[in-house]
């Protein structure tokens, strides 16, 4: 267990950082097309979407705003699929030229030897791309028969690459959570050395497969795997993701105690302009939009909903005694009315306790 003492301290550390609320990762919605058509998509991307893809001139003159960047501001270019735009490396080397650096995150499809060298030498210094399952468990979720193969390639490229800070996300859900030692393996064999894991909310397409979401027994069985994966297997630095709270395995599944930095360190740039947090974050909480307003003033002046929370206490979350610590889980939880978090992941642990 973790001391109380220990727990407020860390408390006092957050209040901290969102005193400061620096910048360091902003998120850019570059588009919405996909190449995929991925069963849980949060953003519920599609092959055409509502909306052109931002142009670059537009995210550079937001960018631009910010006249004094914090020295490890990273640039997350998103999507949909961001290797579907064809002036990617373009759109890097342009970031890198305000000596900002800048990542990406991706299916892998399209991750071929080609393009691996043009955005190495784009300046492209980090990269995350989601495997999620074996040859049938992958393909069943991204809906695609040729989808594992071509992630593999992606992954033996990027895993061997000594110029990228890269690791492998997946989604756990009814169909792999029971293969993941499998999994695990398997990321070893091709030198992954960074694995983190991810569960489904019932935001976008999933609520429409109950084969997403994962039961309390099988959270806990999730949590148990990564707790004993962290302890004795020291090939891969396995982890759980920065989704919501964890109660009792709190430092035991992550690096660091719980912290939802959303609009405290994280903010994006959707694709129509919108400035927000994290991508999968509810629409109606973007705090302005680049077309027509300072990204920087934004940012400093505006967040209020992310950096004080009490609002939050409603629905099971009013009278929680884990509230302090929690602070109403991840922001990614609150979508629709909002007069109840979507998952307590805690709960989850608690109910099968008790079972």
């Amino acid at each position: 267990m973790i001391s109380s003492a220990k727990r407020a301290l860390f408390r006092k550390f957050k209040a901290i950082e969102t005193r400061r609320h620096e910048l360091s990762y902003l998120f850019w919605e570059c588009t919405t097309r996909c190449n995929l058509d991925c069963l849980h998509c949060g953003s519920d991307c599609s092959k055409q979407s509502n909306y052109r893809d931002m142009p670059m001139e537009d995210f550079l003159t937001a960018l631009d705003t910010i006249k004094n960047p914090a020295k490890n501001l990273m640039v997350v270019i998103t999507g949909g699929e961001p290797l579907l735009r064809k002036d990617l490396a373009i759109c890097g080397r342009e970031i890198r030229k305000r000596g900002i650096r800048w990542s990406m995150v991706s299916n892998g499809y399209l991750y071929d030897a080609e393009m691996h060298n043009s955005l190495l030498n784009a300046g492209l210094g980090a990269l995350t791309i989601s495997l999620d399952g074996l040859n049938e468990s992958h393909n069943w979720l991204r809906n695609n028969p040729r989808s594992f193969e071509r992630v593999v390639t992606a992954i033996d490229l990027a895993a061997n690459s000594p110029r990228l800070n890269f690791d492998v996300v997946t989604c756990v859900n009814k169909k792999n959570i029971f293969e993941l030692h499998q999994i695990k393996e398997f990321l070893k064999k091709h030198n992954v050395k960074a694995w983190r894991l991810f569960t489904i909310i019932p935001i976008g397409r999933a609520p429409q497969n109950e084969n997403l979401l994962l039961s309390d027994h099988e959270f806990v069985y999730l949590m148990d795997f990564i707790q004993e994966s962290r302890k004795n297997d020291k090939d891969i630095d396995v982890k759980f993701s920065c989704e919501g709270f964890v109660g009792k395995y709190e430092w035991k599944v992550r690096d660091s105690f719980y912290f939802c930095r959303a609009g405290i360190n994280i903010g994006s740039v959707l694709i129509d302009g919108s400035i927000s947090a994290c991508p999968n974050i509810d629409r109606s909480f973007s705090q302005g939009n680049i077309y027509v307003d300072n990204l920087s003033d934004v940012w400093e002046q505006k967040f209020q909903p992310f950096r004080n929370r009490t609002w939050m206490r409603v629905g099971q979350c009013k009278d929680c005694k884990s509230f302090n610590n929690c602070q109403g889980n991840g922001f990614h939880n609150w979508h629709g009315d909002k007069k109840n978090v979507l998952v307590c992941h805690n709960s989850k642990i608690d109910k099968d306790l008790h079972e």
